[in-house]
């Protein structure tokens, strides 16, 4: 392991919340935030989505940048001696992805510096590997910490699936949830940063840490058929590392978007891996009131860790947290609370 990560402070901007008590109380709760959407699904059908409900109309990069500051501000709000000591990692949506909501990466995260006044010489970098980029980011953020170089790091996820490229692109492949295709994800969009730090009491710390790719993904043209081979294998280094089995897990949190490739994903990963006697455990997904909020989704699962952590009614002691996207890449990771 390369250095100790404890998160210690998060930040929400979602369909159910504008910050990160209410998202969290409001997924708990099992209150969606879908809507009909100006998109058509159809003849006399609305696409059904999840937005934000900003205060003002912004659009585009500009929307984006918005959702973003938001979640950083209130990240910095618990902890704000963190400002200025900070290096940022932007967990983005994949540069190839049809209907991505942004054109220039680096346009955009000045635009966040702005609205959310960031310092402009903060260092900063992006991960662009949609739904799993936080768990590339956690990697990376271990390696910043254990290096010395800045006692915190802030990672953000921002992403947008409500655009107008992306939905006509995703209906034409039958990927979204219509009247006639109940096998389909809702579109959404989100926010949310997770500031990491090391050796923080009262943290939710990072114990192990699990990436791989799967090669029979939802696109792959060899038509193979999907065994949970790289969501197994990145589940496997995750508790390797974290020195457990997966029956001693608590709970898990999955960005289930709702098609049946990714529930049978997951289920694959508890056939192959569970082992011996073990109770009921729980799986949870943010998916259930946001849909599918690409990037954001591995920050605000952490955070949906870290706040039941801190409430008293997390499933367990540890918690796995998962993601992969549709091209393979899978990443998993085992969070445990610290003693305050």
């Amino acid at each position: 392991m390369s250095a100790s990560l404890d998160i210690v402070s998060i930040g929400m901007v979602t369909a159910v919340g504008l910050d990160a008590p209410s998202s969290c109380a409001a997924m708990r709760a099992g209150i969606d935030g879908f809507q009909e959407t100006h998109f058509s699904a159809g003849e006399d059908e609305a696409l059904v989505g999840a937005p934000v409900p900003l205060p003002r109309g912004w659009i585009g990069e500009k929307r984006l940048a918005h959702l973003a500051a938001g979640a950083i501000c209130e990240a910095f709000e618990r902890v704000p001696n963190a400002r200025g000591r900070t290096e940022l990692i932007f967990c983005l949506p994949e540069e190839t992805r049809p209907g991505r909501p942004l054109r220039d990466p680096a346009g955009l995260l000045r635009v966040i510096a702005e609205i959310a006044e960031i310092d402009t010489s903060t260092r900063s970098r992006v991960v662009a590997h949609g739904r799993p980029s936080g768990h590339v980011a956690l990697e990376q953020a271990r390696q910043i910490l254990a290096a010395g170089s800045t006692p915190y790091v802030l990672i953000v996820g921002v992403d947008s699936y409500l655009t107008t490229h992306g939905v006509r692109h995703y209906l034409d492949h039958r990927r979204l949830l219509t009247q006639t295709n109940p096998d389909g994800f809702i579109p959404g969009e989100a926010a949310a940063a997770v500031l990491c730090t090391t050796a923080a009491a009262g943290g939710l710390r990072l114990f192990g840490l699990g990436l791989s790719r799967e090669r029979a993904s939802i696109y792959n043209k060899e038509n193979l058929p999907l065994r949970g081979d790289g969501i197994v294998a990145a589940y496997r280094a995750a508790l390797d590392e974290t020195g457990i089995e997966m029956n001693r897990l608590g709970y898990r949190i999955s960005d289930l978007i709702g098609e049946a490739y990714y529930f049978k994903q997951t289920a694959l990963a508890s056939i192959r891996l569970v082992r011996g006697h073990h109770g009921f455990q729980d799986l949870w997904s943010p998916a259930e009131s946001l849909g599918n909020v690409g990037a954001a989704v591995v920050p605000i699962m952490i955070g949906m860790a870290w706040t039941a952590a801190r409430k008293g009614y997390s499933a367990g002691d540890s918690v796995l947290v998962e993601a992969s996207n549709d091209h393979g890449a899978c990443g998993a990771a085992v969070f445990g609370a610290r003693a305050a």
